[in-house]
């Protein structure tokens, strides 16, 4: 019965389709982006791929125990799950307009974002398992989601930041 909590979980909290959507784009993207840092700043590929793996993670990290991390900082968002949610996203959006402004760290806020909304669905269906195994679990399709979209073999990008536009 647990196996089918677990099948199931993707249609009852459809924001973690999103999230695994968002890292196969992100996995896509980067690939594309990598044969052009290599060219142009002489990065090595492991080192890079080494740099925005750990990003990914830091950012799971950080956005699944926002209770945790940041209990000193306001006692109103230790207080409940959903406002320490929602305060942490606002945060993220809010640092992320004016990051998107100087185009620093853009793929952070996208990442921050797509995790916070995976986990205010999930605290909305009330599923709330430990910190850690939450961690691992998004950090999981995280990394699922960018490997597939590093293995992609037509990337979804024309070589800037926006998608190709495509017509049924």
């Amino acid at each position: 019965m647990a196996i089918l909590r677990f099948l199931v979980l993707p249609f009852r909290a459809p924001l973690l389709l999103l999230l695994f959507g968002v890292a196969v784009i992100m996995g896509n993207y980067w690939s594309t982006l990598q044969p052009a840092l290599m060219r142009s700043r002489g990065i090595d590929p492991q080192l890079f791929w080494t740099v925005e793996l750990l990003q990914a993670l830091a950012v799971v990290v950080i956005c699944t125990m926002p209770d945790l991390l940041m209990r000193q900082v306001s006692l109103l968002m230790a207080s409940s799950r959903a406002i320490s949610l929602i305060v942490t996203l606002l945060l993220v959006i809010t640092g992320g307009l004016y990051l998107l402004r100087l185009s620093l760290l853009a793929d952070v806020l996208i990442l921050a974002t797509s995790v916070l909304l995976a986990r205010l669905d999930l605290t909305r269906i009330r599923v709330a398992p430990p910190p850690l195994v939450m961690t691992i679990a998004l950090s999981s399709i995280l990394l699922l989601g960018i490997w597939l979209g590093q293995e992609l073999p037509a990337p979804l990008f024309n070589g800037s930041t926006e998608l190709v536009t495509i017509k049924l």
